[in-house]
């Protein structure tokens, strides 16, 4: 192969790592890849023989992907920090806003913060309007929640 095909090869497949890892945003696995095809298409402007770009191109992936894989599992177990979603809820108190009732097709409403959420109580129990409620879990669009102590706030 033409030493000028691999310029061309290495800044193809550099660009492919990239965008990999920006579609699978969040791992941290071809990001490395990238960085160290982009070196090795440095490496194969610069004139150098295939094999220096190769050995470029491992070498610096190595390092990166050794840099990189704390850090990537540092933000795994973190979680998410900021509170995105609605599984940011769980745990949250609120108040009832309309009635809870155990009859299926009529859905209660809880204010949690400053949102208006659909609720349910797990065992499709009944909580009166102005009751204090913790959020257990979300299923789909609504919370389920329970009763904070029968703590009522003034209506």
């Amino acid at each position: 192969m033409e030493p000028e095909v691999w310029r061309w090869i290495w800044l193809v497949t550099s660009a492919t790592f990239v965008v990999g890892e920006i579609a699978m945003a969040g791992t941290f696995f071809l990001l490395p890849f990238g960085v160290g095809a982009a070196v090795a298409t440095v490496v194969a402007f610069a004139g150098a023989d295939a094999s220096w770009q190769w050995l470029t191109f491992v070498v610096v992936s190595g390092g990166s992907f050794a840099a990189v894989r704390p850090l990537a599992r540092r933000l795994e177990r973190g979680g998410n920090p900021i509170g995105v979603g609605a599984g940011r809820l769980v745990g949250e108190t609120g108040v009832v806003i309309a009635d809870l009732t155990p009859d299926p097709e009529q859905m209660g409403v809880v204010r949690i913060g400053r949102e208006e959420w659909n609720a349910e109580t797990p065992d499709q129990g009944h909580l009166a309007v102005g009751t204090r409620i913790e959020v257990l879990r979300i299923e789909g669009t609504r919370v389920v929640v329970k009763p904070i102590g029968g703590e009522t706030e003034p209506g």
